[in-house]
């Protein structure tokens, strides 16, 4: 039984020496901020306590009461339905003419990947100036359709919409890359023998590569939903989650709880919840396309 024991540390030992490096970082700076959240959520840690008190759930309960909170986490979700499926349809297509492009093949990647290559916040200036009232190219023209002078991260019915476009703008070419890896690994003779039988570039699209990229899809799409809930810089820049807390998403609502409000316990109440919902899509998704995907 040692001697089993022994050889089975050394056949594995040399493995999981190279992986403990990661599993530290892993540990330290993902595992151990969302138990420390947890735990922190259930005291009450604010201005109005010197020493952090238990109260078990009741920051939960109060979230549910809370109307700036219920409004954040609307907007959230439909930030995400917006950009989620946009982004993801948008960087097929950029894929799919990167691939196919004849002639300019790495000019044309190079331009659908640029945005990615900007820093938000670099990115947020740049789209702060096109929005710009009066000034801003996006303005002009809203302006124009409406036929009165428009403020579009200014107005509430607006400024959801206007930032959901820039995320689109910034994220689609970053969701390319991995759409057009994908398309790279599928083996050109299916198309070949496709076009032999007479079927139709479209149908190829259809019954060639929408199945077979749809590991990369579902990687991109836990990907796209995570950034949804983790977009916070342009905010800063932008709208400071304004107008009345129109633009304000879940992350900057915990950033102003925790660094504004000065309420650690809220908070962390709130990291929790984006935490939970962000793991329940996660399996949803890994449940529900299972048996859709194909990996050979």
């Amino acid at each position: 039984m040692n001697t089993r024991w022994k050889e089975k540390l050394r056949r594995n030992g040399f493995g999981w020496a190279l992986v403990l490096p990661s599993l530290l970082f892993l540990g330290m700076f993902t595992y151990y901020p969302m138990l420390k959240s947890a735990w922190l959520s259930l005291f009450e840690q604010n201005l109005a306590v010197r020493t952090p008190v238990f109260v078990g759930m009741d920051n939960y309960k109060a979230l549910l009461h809370d109307p700036i909170f219920v409004e954040v986490f609307k907007n959230n979700i439909w930030f995400a339905i917006g950009t989620v499926p946009v982004s993801m349809a948008l960087a097929f297509v950029m894929a799919l003419f990167a691939d196919k492009a004849i002639r300019g093949k790495s000019l044309v990647r190079v331009a659908f990947f640029y945005p990615n290559m900007i820093p938000m916040i670099a990115a947020a200036s740049i789209w702060l100036f096109l929005y710009m009232p009066q000034f801003g190219l996006f303005a002009r023209f809203a302006t124009w359709f409406a036929g009165s002078e428009v403020n579009l991260l200014g107005n509430p019915d607006t400024v959801l919409g206007s930032l959901i476009v820039m995320t689109v703008w910034k994220e689609a070419g970053y969701f390319m890359i991995f759409y057009l890896a994908g398309m790279q690994q599928i083996p050109k003779d299916l198309y070949e023998s496709a076009s032999v039988d007479g079927i139709s570039a479209w149908t190829q699209q259809l019954r060639i590569t929408i199945p077979l990229t749809m590991p990369t899809t579902l990687f991109v799409t836990v990907v796209a939903i995570t950034n949804a809930f983790k977009w916070v810089d342009h905010l800063w820049m932008m709208t400071k989650g304004g107008p009345d807390h129109a633009s304000s998403l879940l992350l900057y609502y915990i950033y102003e709880t925790t660094f504004s409000y000065n309420d650690q316990g809220m908070a962390a109440a709130m990291t929790v919840v984006m935490i939970v919902l962000l793991l329940i899509i996660s399996c949803l998704q890994f449940a529900g396309w299972e048996r859709k995907i194909h990996y050979q």
